[in-house]
């Protein structure tokens, strides 16, 4: 369990250096140049995602049940995956009304995608891990909304509206469907 909290810590505190330490990000930079920075923190989020995944997977095989959802749970978490797909491809697809409405898609999809974990998962394990990125997902979501000028202006298209919904749509089907049983171990859907 150290193992993912560890990773937790670093991979979510690196996360949001931009958000609630963006004067400290500036001064680093500054000293360090802008190469070496984002070295740096591409090989901290790599360590905390690598401890993450290796946490996890050890909290896995002894889990600490702290309840048992029912069933339905499972189905709710289908359904807030699926929007959570939608609203991480809103934040790559170009032209969107999503995230020109939203602002920030991708932080809303973290938060959509670990509520919906949370519902169908009940060990501590699942909690932790879970849990820690909706927190993380809800302070930076609050925090990025009150920073000037990070909501992008602009209308969208309904083309861009439905690619980004099949775009969405697929990904998620690919996922639950193969992915997440050959990635995680679990199948969704089978």
């Amino acid at each position: 369990m150290a193992l993912l909290i560890v990773g937790l810590v670093l991979f979510l505190g690196v996360h949001s250096v931009r958000v609630f330490g963006d004067g400290w990000r500036d001064r680093m930079v500054a000293r360090t140049g802008e190469g070496a920075y984002k070295g740096l923190y591409s090989v901290i989020s790599l360590v905390g995602l690598v401890l993450i995944v290796w946490g996890y997977g050890e909290a896995r095989l002894t889990p600490t049940v702290v309840w048992s959802p029912p069933v339905g749970m499972r189905h709710l978490a289908s359904l807030l995956t699926l929007i959570a797909f939608v609203l991480l491809a809103a934040a790559y697809v170009p032209g969107n009304r999503l995230r020109a409405r939203l602002g920030h898609p991708m932080t809303l999809a973290v938060k959509v995608w670990a509520l919906a974990h949370l519902l169908a998962n009940g060990t501590v394990a699942d909690i932790l891990l879970f849990g820690g990125f909706l927190v993380w997902a809800v302070l930076v979501f609050r925090a990025a909304r009150r920073r000037p000028g990070t909501v992008p202006a602009g209308k969208g298209s309904l083309g861009a509206d439905a690619a980004t919904v099949v775009v969405g749509f697929v990904l998620w089907a690919a996922f639950a469907f193969w992915l997440h049983g050959w990635l995680f171990g679990v199948r969704p859907m089978g």
